[in-house]
């Protein structure tokens, strides 16, 4: 893959500073913090930069309005566990990601890293691709995202071409990086197929590039109609137990292949 041109969200010094200054002057409960100038310093780059042009890529931006507080609250704490979570697998995406909260039980036998938020989409992954994963040299990365771009009006076609990015940025800063690249999961039927036009575009990218291991979370979830089970689903968006050990039972004869072990 060529690696595309993109927005790097500039330095880490005086982050970790940034963070917690950035943390204290955030909106209430309600408001939307918004930054419609380029950033000149680290504190802005906590924040989502809802200005469309600031971010790589095309499609929308999250319209959820808790999103931005959500956003600055993760990545201060992503930085805050930075030097702990070197050398991790990586689990990059939005809320289905963030809401995996015993990764360590699942998986004893890795380090794993949780780097999901709430409400992300492509372009946010891609803004914040280099601090909150890059910065870690991970073992691996394990990508789900896809269907909040899909939820605001996002078009396949845009989605999978900031994926093709996100990919492109991983493999270039280590060409043997195992990336685990993990379908869209099923949903409503209004989006449904939105999503199965996406994860044909997920098939054809890793066609191309052998690197990529593929995980059919749509597969193992998908109900006759595309959509998902209310028994796996209840909220039509995120699974629950009952479906991450789904997930987990997919992901773990690929770290098994892969021999990933906690050091």
């Amino acid at each position: 893959m060529n690696s595309p041109r993109r927005f790097l969200p500039g330095s880490a010094g005086g982050w970790i500073l940034a963070l917690s200054l950035a943390i204290g002057s955030l909106a209430a409960p309600g408001q939307t913090t918004t930054v419609n100038a380029p950033p000149t310093d680290a504190s802005a780059l906590l924040l989502f930069p809802t200005n469309q042009a600031l971010l790589p890529g095309k499609g929308p931006i999250p319209k959820w309005k808790p999103f931005p507080k959500l956003w600055a609250q993760r990545r201060a704490e992503f930085a805050r566990h930075r030097e702990q979570d070197h050398g991790a697998v990586v689990f990059l995406g939005d809320s289905i990601t963030q809401g995996w909260n015993d990764l360590a039980a699942t998986f004893p036998e890795l380090k794993a890293a949780n780097r999901g938020i709430g409400g992300d989409v492509t372009r946010g992954v891609l803004f914040r691709l280099r601090e909150d994963v890059l910065d870690l040299d991970p073992a691996a990365v394990v990508l789900l995202i896809g269907i909040n771009d899909i939820g605001n009006g996002g078009n396949p076609k845009d989605i999978a071409s900031n994926i093709r990015m996100i990919l492109a940025e991983l493999e270039e800063s280590n060409p043997r990086l195992p990336i685990v690249v993990c379908k869209v999961m099923p949903s409503k039927k209004d989006v449904r197929r939105k999503i199965q036009q996406l994860n044909s575009l997920l098939d054809e990218i890793i066609r191309e590039d052998r690197r990529l291991i593929p995980c059919d979370t749509w597969g193992i979830f998908a109900a006759g109609d595309g959509t998902c089970y209310n028994g796996e689903f209840p909220d039509r968006l995120h699974p629950n137990k009952v479906g991450y050990a789904k997930w987990a039972a997919e992901l773990k004869p690929i770290f098994a292949g892969l021999d990933l072990k906690r050091e």
